[in-house]
């Protein structure tokens, strides 16, 4: 195995640009949401090591796994309050009210961009709908790199969310979404993407896909066939890590044989309601009532 490329990290020097660079670019009080490494450590902007690095708190899901990176950095001492899914009223109140007081809080995931399939949109929410200064930082995620790396279409895609536990709801997920054009992309685990993959044997198994896993990280790796044929590669090597799968679009809907959005736009400019259009359309596309109701809603 070729030996990875090491760089090592001189932090004087870093935090001698991280503090030039909050010179030029003053940061003022509020909520900031800044992206984390998703593998390798120092997928991390400077900008994010400003608002790290001067913020009064950190509001982070697992406080051990942001004490790594903090400490990785060498930012000591910097306090940091714990919200996640299990996190009460009372704790976004509380983080609410040093918004309030002018604190400049920091809010991360354990890893990549927050408020992806990660909480924290109800907090950003309730700041926004109260006048209080959000502000979000590009960064690290794992969605556009597995897309990269798919070789698949990149100019529109859906993404779809962690796929669920029970094979159930798996099978409605993909009745859901096979129907779209555009790229799809889910996230997954290694303990399940075999289940995951048999599904889509079943009910897409002609479509293109890519299983991208550990980005960033010294094993990444993208597996790319169908359905099947990467189900047996699995099946003699199962893999580990995190998994980001990315699956083709329905090639008859992108080349136009059922412009399904187009359809249900056309049937609501005329002044058809979303459950009238819903009823025709079934009835003249062989596609699902329930999925055009769901789109034709998403759409209006």
């Amino acid at each position: 195995m070729k030996k990875p490329f090491m760089l090592s990290i001189n932090m004087t020097e870093t935090n001698s640009m991280i503090g030039q660079n909050k010179d030029l670019n003053p940061i003022d009080p509020g909520l900031y949401l800044v992206p984390t490494p998703i593998g390798n450590m120092r997928d991390i902007t400077l900008r994010a090591l400003d608002v790290l690095r001067v913020c009064d708190a950190v509001i982070c899901e697992d406080s051990r796994v942001t004490g790594k990176l903090l400490s990785f950095y060498a930012i000591k001492d910097k306090k940091k309050i714990v919200y996640n899914d299990h996190a009460t009223v009372e704790t976004r109140d509380y983080i609410i009210g040093l918004l309030r007081d002018g604190k400049m809080l920091a809010l991360v995931s354990d890893a990549g961009t927050p408020m992806v399939s990660d909480p924290g949109y109800k907090l950003v929410r309730d700041c926004l709908d109260m006048g209080l200064s959000v502000t979000a930082l590009p960064g690290a995620n794992a969605v556009l790199p597995a897309l990269q790396l798919s070789a698949l279409p990149t100019d529109h895609f859906v993404f779809g969310g962690f796929i669920p536990a029970k094979d159930k709801a798996v099978r409605d997920l993909l009745d859901h979404y096979k129907g779209y054009a555009e790229t799809l992309v889910f996230y997954d685990t290694a303990k399940r993407i075999e289940k995951t993959l048999s599904v889509m044997c079943e009910i897409i198994p002609d479509r293109q896909i890519a299983v991208v896993r550990e980005i960033s990280k010294l094993y990444e790796e993208s597996l790319r066939g169908k359905a099947q044929d990467i189900l047996q590669r699995l099946q003699v090597k199962p893999i580990k890590g995190e998994i980001v799968l990315v699956v083709g679009g329905n090639d008859r809907a992108a080349d136009g044989a059922v412009d399904i959005d187009g359809l249900i736009l056309t049937a609501l400019e005329a002044g058809q309601s979303v459950k009238e259009l819903s009823a025709e359309l079934a009835t003249k596309t062989g596609l699902k009532k329930k999925d055009i109701y769901e789109r034709a809603l998403a759409l209006k």
